[in-house]
Protein backbone atom coordinates (compact mmCIF):
# COMPACT_ATOMS: atom_id res chain seq x y z
CA UNK A 1 0.00 0.00 0.00
CA UNK A 2 0.93 3.52 -1.07
CA UNK A 3 0.63 5.97 1.62
CA UNK A 4 0.46 8.91 -0.90
CA UNK A 5 0.14 11.71 2.30
CA UNK A 6 2.70 10.72 4.54
CA UNK A 7 5.41 12.70 5.01
CA UNK A 8 7.54 10.58 7.07
CA UNK A 9 11.48 10.81 6.57
CA UNK A 10 10.79 13.65 4.21
CA UNK A 11 12.82 16.69 4.81
CA UNK A 12 11.13 19.83 4.18
CA UNK A 13 12.87 23.67 4.15
CA UNK A 14 10.32 25.99 4.72
CA UNK A 15 11.34 29.67 4.60
CA UNK A 16 8.99 32.37 6.05
CA UNK A 17 7.60 29.30 8.58
CA UNK A 18 6.16 31.72 11.47
CA UNK A 19 4.18 33.97 9.91
CA UNK A 20 0.33 33.95 9.79
CA UNK A 21 0.67 31.16 6.92
CA UNK A 22 3.82 29.74 7.36
CA UNK A 23 2.97 28.57 10.71
CA UNK A 24 -0.03 25.99 9.90
CA UNK A 25 2.05 25.30 6.61
CA UNK A 26 4.61 24.01 8.89
CA UNK A 27 2.60 22.33 11.60
CA UNK A 28 0.47 20.78 9.11
CA UNK A 29 3.55 18.97 7.17
CA UNK A 30 5.14 18.07 11.21
CA UNK A 31 1.53 16.55 11.51
CA UNK A 32 1.36 14.46 8.06
CA UNK A 33 5.65 12.97 9.65
CA UNK A 34 7.56 15.73 7.88
CA UNK A 35 10.59 16.42 9.21
CA UNK A 36 10.71 21.07 9.23
CA UNK A 37 13.47 22.97 9.14
CA UNK A 38 11.76 26.32 9.16
CA UNK A 39 14.56 28.74 7.25
CA UNK A 40 14.23 32.70 9.07
CA UNK A 41 16.22 35.73 10.55
CA UNK A 42 15.01 35.69 14.08
CA UNK A 43 14.80 32.76 16.32
CA UNK A 44 12.42 34.66 18.88
CA UNK A 45 9.84 34.51 16.23
CA UNK A 46 9.76 31.30 15.86
CA UNK A 47 10.14 30.42 19.77
CA UNK A 48 7.32 32.75 19.65
CA UNK A 49 5.29 31.19 17.24
CA UNK A 50 5.81 27.65 17.91
CA UNK A 51 6.07 27.76 22.14
CA UNK A 52 5.40 24.58 23.53
CA UNK A 53 4.93 22.96 20.40
CA UNK A 54 5.50 18.73 20.81
CA UNK A 55 7.78 18.48 17.94
CA UNK A 56 9.92 21.27 18.60
CA UNK A 57 13.66 19.54 18.53
CA UNK A 58 12.27 16.35 17.47
CA UNK A 59 10.59 16.96 13.95
CA UNK A 60 10.30 20.87 14.11
CA UNK A 61 13.52 23.09 13.64
CA UNK A 62 14.94 26.58 13.44
CA UNK A 63 17.60 26.87 10.83
CA UNK A 64 18.99 30.97 10.42
CA UNK A 65 18.31 32.14 6.85
CA UNK A 66 18.37 35.39 5.05
CA UNK A 67 17.28 35.04 1.88
CA UNK A 68 18.10 38.56 0.49
CA UNK A 69 21.81 37.10 0.64
CA UNK A 70 23.30 34.03 -1.48
CA UNK A 71 26.22 32.70 1.07
CA UNK A 72 23.12 32.63 3.72
CA UNK A 73 20.86 30.55 2.11
CA UNK A 74 23.96 28.00 1.32
CA UNK A 75 25.02 28.07 4.52
CA UNK A 76 21.86 27.37 5.67
CA UNK A 77 21.25 24.52 3.20
CA UNK A 78 24.57 23.20 4.56
CA UNK A 79 24.05 23.32 7.91
CA UNK A 80 20.74 21.01 7.66
CA UNK A 81 23.07 18.75 5.74
CA UNK A 82 25.15 18.16 8.75
CA UNK A 83 22.23 16.76 10.63
CA UNK A 84 20.22 15.32 7.86
CA UNK A 85 20.85 12.79 4.95
CA UNK A 86 19.62 14.92 2.34
CA UNK A 87 16.83 17.69 1.34
CA UNK A 88 13.38 16.46 0.23
CA UNK A 89 11.30 19.35 -0.49
CA UNK A 90 11.83 23.28 -0.30
CA UNK A 91 9.16 25.68 -0.07
CA UNK A 92 9.55 29.63 -0.45
CA UNK A 93 7.20 31.40 1.36
CA UNK A 94 8.92 34.60 3.22
CA UNK A 95 8.82 37.69 1.44
CA UNK A 96 10.04 41.28 1.83
CA UNK A 97 9.23 44.92 0.65
CA UNK A 98 9.23 48.51 0.68
CA UNK A 99 6.46 50.82 -0.12
CA UNK A 100 2.81 50.82 -1.19
CA UNK A 101 1.45 54.25 -3.56
CA UNK A 102 1.50 53.32 -7.08
CA UNK A 103 2.30 56.67 -7.85
CA UNK A 104 5.03 57.67 -5.23
CA UNK A 105 7.21 54.35 -4.92
CA UNK A 106 10.51 55.06 -5.62
CA UNK A 107 12.81 53.09 -7.88
CA UNK A 108 14.89 51.95 -5.11
CA UNK A 109 11.11 50.88 -3.10
CA UNK A 110 10.36 49.32 -6.52
CA UNK A 111 13.92 46.97 -6.31
CA UNK A 112 13.48 45.88 -3.09
CA UNK A 113 10.07 44.66 -3.54
CA UNK A 114 11.37 42.61 -6.29
CA UNK A 115 14.06 41.50 -5.20
CA UNK A 116 12.30 39.91 -1.76
CA UNK A 117 9.27 38.76 -3.60
CA UNK A 118 10.95 37.39 -6.62
CA UNK A 119 14.80 37.25 -6.82
CA UNK A 120 14.75 35.96 -3.07
CA UNK A 121 12.65 32.68 -4.74
CA UNK A 122 15.72 32.51 -7.51
CA UNK A 123 18.34 32.42 -5.33
CA UNK A 124 16.68 30.00 -3.12
CA UNK A 125 16.35 27.66 -5.94
CA UNK A 126 19.70 27.55 -7.55
CA UNK A 127 21.38 27.24 -4.24
CA UNK A 128 18.91 23.77 -3.73
CA UNK A 129 19.21 21.96 -6.89
CA UNK A 130 22.64 20.54 -6.07
CA UNK A 131 21.22 19.70 -2.35
CA UNK A 132 17.70 18.10 -3.91
CA UNK A 133 18.59 16.42 -6.87
CA UNK A 134 19.57 13.12 -5.08
CA UNK A 135 16.43 13.06 -3.34
CA UNK A 136 13.93 10.09 -4.18
CA UNK A 137 11.03 12.45 -4.21
CA UNK A 138 12.25 15.78 -4.58
CA UNK A 139 9.95 19.04 -4.14
CA UNK A 140 10.58 22.44 -5.14
CA UNK A 141 6.88 24.72 -4.17
CA UNK A 142 6.93 28.33 -4.68
CA UNK A 143 4.25 30.59 -3.26
CA UNK A 144 2.87 33.14 -5.09
CA UNK A 145 -0.54 35.27 -4.46
CA UNK A 146 -3.81 36.23 -6.12
CA UNK A 147 -2.41 39.67 -6.87
CA UNK A 148 0.14 37.42 -9.16
CA UNK A 149 -2.92 36.36 -11.32
CA UNK A 150 -5.50 39.13 -11.36
CA UNK A 151 -5.09 42.80 -10.76
CA UNK A 152 -6.73 44.47 -7.63
CA UNK A 153 -10.15 45.56 -7.36
CA UNK A 154 -9.55 49.19 -6.90
CA UNK A 155 -13.32 48.93 -5.52
CA UNK A 156 -12.60 47.18 -2.68
CA UNK A 157 -9.92 49.39 -2.07
CA UNK A 158 -11.14 52.83 -2.79
CA UNK A 159 -11.56 53.19 1.03
CA UNK A 160 -8.91 51.31 2.45
CA UNK A 161 -5.87 52.99 0.55
CA UNK A 162 -3.75 51.81 3.11
CA UNK A 163 -4.43 48.10 2.75
CA UNK A 164 -3.80 48.71 -1.85
CA UNK A 165 -1.65 45.45 -2.66
CA UNK A 166 1.52 47.26 -3.98
CA UNK A 167 2.76 46.75 -7.75
CA UNK A 168 5.79 45.65 -7.27
CA UNK A 169 4.39 43.16 -4.89
CA UNK A 170 1.96 41.86 -7.80
CA UNK A 171 4.62 41.77 -10.77
CA UNK A 172 6.71 39.45 -8.55
CA UNK A 173 4.16 36.80 -7.68
CA UNK A 174 3.49 36.92 -11.61
CA UNK A 175 6.91 36.19 -11.77
CA UNK A 176 7.05 33.73 -9.35
CA UNK A 177 4.21 31.51 -11.41
CA UNK A 178 6.16 31.93 -14.52
CA UNK A 179 9.61 30.97 -12.54
CA UNK A 180 7.87 27.79 -11.81
CA UNK A 181 6.92 26.55 -14.69
CA UNK A 182 10.74 27.42 -16.15
CA UNK A 183 12.20 25.27 -13.42
CA UNK A 184 9.50 22.38 -14.14
CA UNK A 185 10.17 22.47 -17.27
CA UNK A 186 14.49 22.89 -16.92
CA UNK A 187 14.49 20.08 -13.80
CA UNK A 188 12.33 17.83 -15.21
CA UNK A 189 14.45 15.43 -16.30
CA UNK A 190 16.11 14.99 -12.74
CA UNK A 191 12.59 14.33 -11.42
CA UNK A 192 12.35 17.44 -9.83
CA UNK A 193 8.49 18.74 -9.47
CA UNK A 194 8.23 22.22 -9.09
CA UNK A 195 4.88 23.91 -8.24
CA UNK A 196 3.18 27.10 -7.31
CA UNK A 197 0.60 27.67 -4.47
CA UNK A 198 -1.23 30.92 -5.00
CA UNK A 199 -3.03 32.08 -1.73
CA UNK A 200 -6.46 34.66 -2.34
CA UNK A 201 -7.85 36.61 1.12
CA UNK A 202 -5.94 35.27 4.14
CA UNK A 203 -5.99 38.53 6.09
CA UNK A 204 -3.94 38.31 9.31
CA UNK A 205 -5.89 39.10 12.88
CA UNK A 206 -5.31 42.56 12.89
CA UNK A 207 -6.53 43.05 9.06
CA UNK A 208 -9.60 41.46 10.50
CA UNK A 209 -10.47 44.19 12.98
CA UNK A 210 -11.68 46.63 9.94
CA UNK A 211 -14.63 44.50 9.70
CA UNK A 212 -16.11 47.13 5.97
CA UNK A 213 -12.83 45.87 4.52
CA UNK A 214 -13.15 41.94 5.37
CA UNK A 215 -16.25 42.35 3.95
CA UNK A 216 -15.98 43.34 0.44
CA UNK A 217 -12.77 40.47 0.89
CA UNK A 218 -16.07 37.97 1.34
CA UNK A 219 -18.01 39.62 -1.44
CA UNK A 220 -15.54 38.60 -3.95
CA UNK A 221 -15.41 35.13 -3.13
CA UNK A 222 -17.48 32.32 -4.07
CA UNK A 223 -17.50 31.37 -1.10
CA UNK A 224 -18.41 34.37 0.60
CA UNK A 225 -15.79 33.78 3.54
CA UNK A 226 -11.94 34.63 3.72
CA UNK A 227 -9.74 31.94 3.99
CA UNK A 228 -7.96 30.64 7.01
CA UNK A 229 -4.83 29.56 7.24
CA UNK A 230 -5.76 25.70 7.85
CA UNK A 231 -7.22 25.91 4.27
CA UNK A 232 -4.07 26.59 2.90
CA UNK A 233 -1.65 24.09 4.76
CA UNK A 234 -3.00 21.09 2.89
CA UNK A 235 -2.01 22.75 -0.28
CA UNK A 236 1.60 21.77 0.69
CA UNK A 237 1.27 18.63 2.27
CA UNK A 238 -0.44 17.54 -0.94
CA UNK A 239 2.79 19.04 -2.61
CA UNK A 240 5.41 18.05 -0.26
CA UNK A 241 3.67 14.60 -0.71
CA UNK A 242 3.64 11.61 -2.97
CA UNK A 243 0.41 12.17 -4.24
CA UNK A 244 1.24 14.72 -6.19
CA UNK A 245 4.12 12.36 -8.22
CA UNK A 246 2.97 13.38 -11.67
CA UNK A 247 2.22 17.00 -11.19
CA UNK A 248 4.36 20.18 -11.90
CA UNK A 249 4.50 23.31 -13.57
CA UNK A 250 1.04 23.57 -12.13
CA UNK A 251 -0.51 27.05 -10.40
CA UNK A 252 -2.61 25.29 -7.25
CA UNK A 253 -4.93 28.35 -6.73
CA UNK A 254 -6.15 28.34 -3.06
CA UNK A 255 -8.59 31.56 -3.03
CA UNK A 256 -12.22 30.64 -2.67
CA UNK A 257 -13.11 30.97 -6.08
CA UNK A 258 -11.91 35.08 -6.19
CA UNK A 259 -9.76 34.73 -9.53
CA UNK A 260 -12.45 32.92 -11.41
CA UNK A 261 -14.06 35.73 -13.07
Amino acid sequence: MVYTFDLTEKIILLTGGYGYLGKAAAESLVHHGGTVYVLGRTKKKFDDAFEDHPEIGEKLFFQHCDVAETESIKKAYESILTKENGIDVLINNAFYLDGQDPLTMTDEEWNTGIDGTLNSVFRSIREVIPFIENSESPRIINVSSMYGVVAPDFNVYKDFQEMLNPPHYGAAKAGVVQLSKYYASYLGNKGITVNTVTPGPYPPDSVQKKKRFIELLKEKTLLKRIGKPEDLAGAFVFLASDASAYITGHNLVVDGGWTIS
